[in-house]
């Protein structure tokens, strides 16, 4: 497949239908251009990869339990020997529920 095609057909599956706006400071935004231009891409693909990035760690970061030893070895005993359900933990729950639709 040429070149000029292969381009063609790229664009076409990328087709962008949402849109995103932000109010930026003068600052900012010179430094954004500055950024993209240093990297010989658009403002909008530099602003998108940057923030997709930046959501993809933020969900990984999300997603991981960083455990010290101590805390390891609790959460286990938690687990292996959990505690009667109280009023307490029912009213946790329950605003839980409450906050997250859950």
């Amino acid at each position: 497949m040429p070149m000029a095609e292969l381009a063609i057909k790229t664009s076409r599956q990328r087709i962008r239908g949402e849109r995103l706006e932000a109010r930026v400071t003068s600052d900012q935004k010179k430094l954004i251009e500055h950024a993209a231009a240093l990297q010989g891409r658009t403002v909008t693909d530099f602003v998108l990869t940057s923030v997709q990035e930046a959501a993809r760690r933020a969900i990984e970061d999300h997603q991981i339990l960083d455990l010290s030893l101590r805390d390891s070895q609790a959460f286990a005993q938690a687990l292996m020997n959990p505690q009667p359900v109280n009023d307490r933990l029912r009213d946790t729950i329950r605003q839980y529920r409450q906050k997250t639709g859950v």
